[in-house]
């Protein structure tokens, strides 16, 4: 006859371990990589064997949320003696900042890699604002007489607070 000793500290380490390690491979589902190139901004995601009718790509609030499904492989009468490859409904979210055009955001699908093109809005994109000005300066000491004509003329025509005309 043969004792087995039950150790609940044992016991709680390895659920906590197998916990963790069951999270892990559960963000790894969907990997991405996010990176800027010129005006936009691109997202790919791994998702072999999904069926590219089953990915979902959705807009809310400025959220970008990705969802798709990889059907379980084999027969129904199988029986299994390893299964590792995740199948079922996965689904990636990304918080998207402000400056992005989300009615233009492109989406493909090739070779097991989604593919999301965002692009930055126009009024997001930096501009060069010229300024202009009315002819050459003048010098001080020499004053034309249209110049002298103008000055006095926006003299005349100023109003004071109480509405009534500065000579």
């Amino acid at each position: 006859m043969s004792t087995t000793t039950f150790d609940p500290f044992r016991q709680l380490d390895r659920l906590l371990t197998e916990g963790l390690r069951g999270a892990s491979a559960a963000s790894a589902v969907m990997p991405m990589d996010l990176f800027r190139s010129g005006e936009s901004f691109f997202a790919q995601f791994d998702l072999p064997g999904v069926d590219p009718g089953s990915i979902d790509i959705d807009v809310e609030d400025r959220t970008l949320t990705v969802r798709a499904e990889r059907p379980a492989g084999g027969r129904d009468d199988a029986q299994w003696l390893s299964r590792e490859r995740a199948t079922g409904t996965v689904a990636r979210q990304l918080s998207l900042g402000r400056g992005l055009a989300l009615d233009r955001i492109e989406a493909d699908y090739r070779d097991g890699v989604l593919s999301l093109r965002i692009p930055v809005a126009e009024e997001a994109k930096p501009r060069k604002i010229s300024v202009s000005h009315a002819g050459s300066p003048t010098s001080i000491g020499s004053r034309s007489e249209s110049t002298d004509t103008r000055a006095s003329s926006a003299t005349m025509s100023e109003d004071d607070a109480d509405g009534r005309r500065s000579a």
